[in-house]
């Protein structure tokens, strides 16, 4: 097994005075009927104390059989074998494990103690049941016994809980180590994904002052498409046309949101519209996006080291991608100084870039972008930086997310240019919130505001039909209220 011939014979350690089993302790209790097992499923005997001994006792023996396995396998070779294999094989070395201990188990009990070390060994522990839930987008851990998800739009409070507070940080560590990164007393924040891209942050002692902290951003295995955008009725069939069009005829998009609002799943949506042609660069802080073209450079930052050297910014990322002959840039979120190094790239014949950043509405981009750009470290003119902004972004689209959870594209804007020391923007297609349903969600309709976008003859010169008509101002679609 795993290149070890058998498994050991394991003795039972002595147990300590007053454990259960112990001489002097009060006898063990007696095994639960089978009846009494299939109804109480799992480690839920009997009710106050003899309930939380029993709990002692299954977290106790999960440890021991944990660590008898360890010393078991054959860790190198388990990398060579097939990953169903390996679980089916160490499934039976747990269940082995499990009858050699001196404790006695109903059927229950017993898988649920192989289901949960398999999921140590082979998953981030706790986390496996609810990562399987399809339906649960965010995951936000509040200490070791505190675990809440979002489940269809709503926060509810899971039965998920770690052992303590070192279980949640080694779960943590595992995470954060598997790319490269470190969560420790010296670097206490971390921004890390998982293995299908879902965005995760920890946040550990001494900043998290009841314990280890930690919000996965799920994304799914299978990833939100447009005609899903218009089945949930986020947007109208001929937004998604006209964001085509743009894309294709190479406009620098700005994707504008709050937190949860949808900017980073937009933005992997639009990049679906760029041609398998082109050569397109990502840049990141935590890799999530997703891009499906053939044709892609994936960059991320890096974090400083221990002795606080070797740290790689979005901006150094963002300068070098320039000479590596890229006909798209897309940025995963503009936060700060990189944001001024955008507005040049898109200025300077990289046409067609892509990013997001942090803003109420579209509106409020403007001034957002100022700020950021102002973090560069340089005495900029605000007008100076307005007028970057007005010649470098050509459409603004506004992604948020509603009472009750549905999330919509707001408004897709055009940036006109500059009139006087303002920057001019129009709405050309928008959402108006109509009220709240009986189960606590916004609905509301889209609108075409009737103003015909300035760039439409750019669209046609690159080959993009788009009708006249579409601007019309009317109704597109509108929610029916549960």
């Amino acid at each position: 097994m795993f290149g070890k011939s058998k498994i050991p014979t394991l003795k039972m350690p002595k147990p300590p005075t007053g454990a259960p089993g112990a001489p002097g302790s009060p006898a063990k209790p007696a095994a639960p009927s089978q009846k009494e097992g299939a109804a109480g499923g799992g480690s839920q005997l009997g009710g106050g104390k003899q309930k939380k001994d029993r709990s002692d006792e299954f977290y106790g023996l999960k440890t021991r059989v944990h660590k008898k396995l360890v010393e078991t396998l054959d860790l190198t070779e388990i990398g060579k074998r097939n990953s169903d294999d390996v679980k089916e094989e160490v499934r039976q070395v747990i269940a082995k494990l499990c009858d050699e201990e001196e404790v006695l188990l109903n059927f229950n009990e017993k898988q649920q103690i192989i289901t949960e070390i398999l999921n140590e060994t082979f998953g981030l522990g706790p986390l496996e049941a609810i990562l399987a839930d399809e339906h649960v987008s965010d995951i936000l851990i509040n200490g070791a016994k505190q675990v809440y998800v979002e489940r269809k739009g709503r926060l509810e409070l899971s039965n998920c809980t770690f052992k303590d507070d070192n279980h949640l940080m080694h779960v943590i560590d595992k995470i954060v180590s598997s790319v490269g990164r470190r969560c420790d007393e010296v670097s206490p924040m971390v921004d890390a994904r998982l293995k299908d891209g879902s965005r995760v942050n920890a946040v550990i002692p001494p900043l998290a002052i009841d314990g280890p902290s930690m919000s996965i951003r799920r994304f799914g295995t299978d990833p939100i498409t447009w005609a899903d955008y218009v089945r949930f009725n986020s947007v109208a069939q001929e937004m998604v046309d006209f964001l085509q069009g743009c894309v294709l005829s190479h406009l620098n998009i700005l994707i504008v949101g709050g937190t949860g609002s949808g900017k980073t799943t937009l933005l992997n949506n639009l990049s679906s519209f760029i041609p398998d042609t082109e050569r397109i660069v990502t840049i990141e802080d935590a890799a999530e996006l997703q891009l499906r073209q053939p044709h892609i450079v994936r960059l991320e930052t890096r974090p400083p080291n221990i002795e606080g050297k070797g740290k790689v910014a979005i901006r150094d990322l963002l300068i070098n991608s320039l000479r590596m002959r890229p006909d798209r840039i897309v940025v995963g979120e503009c936060r700060g100084p990189e944001t001024l190094d955008m507005l040049q790239a898109m200025n300077t014949g990289h046409d067609g870039s892509l990013t997001t950043i942090h803003a109420n509405s579209v509106r409020d981009a403007v001034q957002r972008v100022e700020t950021m750009v102002m973090m560069a470290g340089f005495d900029l003119p605000v007008r100076a930086i307005r007028n970057q902004f007005a010649s470098a972004v050509h459409l603004l689209i506004n992604a948020n997310r509603l009472t009750g959870g549905p999330r919509k594209i707001m408004s897709i804007a055009e940036v006109q240019g500059m009139e006087g020391e303002a920057v001019t923007i129009q709405e050309i297609f928008k959402f108006e919130q109509l009220g709240i349903d009986s189960q606590g969600k916004a609905y509301g309709q889209f609108i075409a505001t009737g103003l015909r976008p300035g760039f439409l003859d750019r669209l046609k010169y690159s080959g993009v039909d788009i009708d006249p008509s579409m601007f019309e101002r009317r109704v597109l679609s509108k929610d029916q209220p549960g």
